[in-house]
């Protein structure tokens, strides 16, 4: 079984055609350019991540792949309003592998609210374990349970939960 299975995850989040989508922690953009194909051309994914040089990899093969409803935005979802995005703009959000990374949990919780619209989805994706040091180091890894009080504090209810792959769970909540 694979660690995590995107497919399976972002059918949890019922991405359709024309849908403002944000991948924060984008990383090597494997959920950007997933999601973008689902999209399509009347849609939009911000792909969101503090490391330049990832952002300019997504933006250079998003280019490559013709794939126009890609854009990139530095930011630092740790700070309010570190995202660079509007409020009340987004219909579903990414976070993949990224909570145990968070310097400020809860204010990156707080920008995920205040970026998602009404009604809007997070589709949140973490290690459950450190997987014999494969994952984070033990004490980074945030607990379901952590995970969804940090999220239902910021004023997200949790719609759903499942197991998105090996070593990891997965929730999505809404606005």
């Amino acid at each position: 079984m694979a660690f995590v299975e995107p497919e399976k995850a972002i059918r949890a989040l019922t991405v359709r055609e024309g849908m403002r989508v944000a991948d924060f922690g984008a990383g090597s953009g494997a959920y950007t350019f997933l999601v973008a194909e689902r999209v399509g051309s009347r849609g939009l994914v911000i792909a969101v991540d503090i490391d330049r040089e990832l952002l300019r990899k997504i933006k250079n093969e998003a280019q490559s792949a013709g794939l126009e409803q890609v854009e990139i935005l530095w930011g630092d979802i740790d700070e309010p309003g570190g995202s660079n995005i509007e409020s009340d703009s987004i219909d579903a959000l990414i976070l993949s592998n990224t909570l145990f990374q968070l310097e400020k949990p809860a204010e990156a919780a707080l920008e995920i609210y205040r970026v998602l619209k009404k009604e809007g989805k997070l589709l949140l994706i973490d290690w459950s374990d450190s997987f014999k040091g494969l994952g984070p180091a033990p004490d980074a890894v945030v607990s379901k349970k952590s995970a969804r009080e940090l999220f239902t504090h910021a004023g997200l209810s949790v719609v759903e939960e499942f197991e998105p792959g090996a070593h990891h769970y997965g929730i999505v909540l809404e606005k």
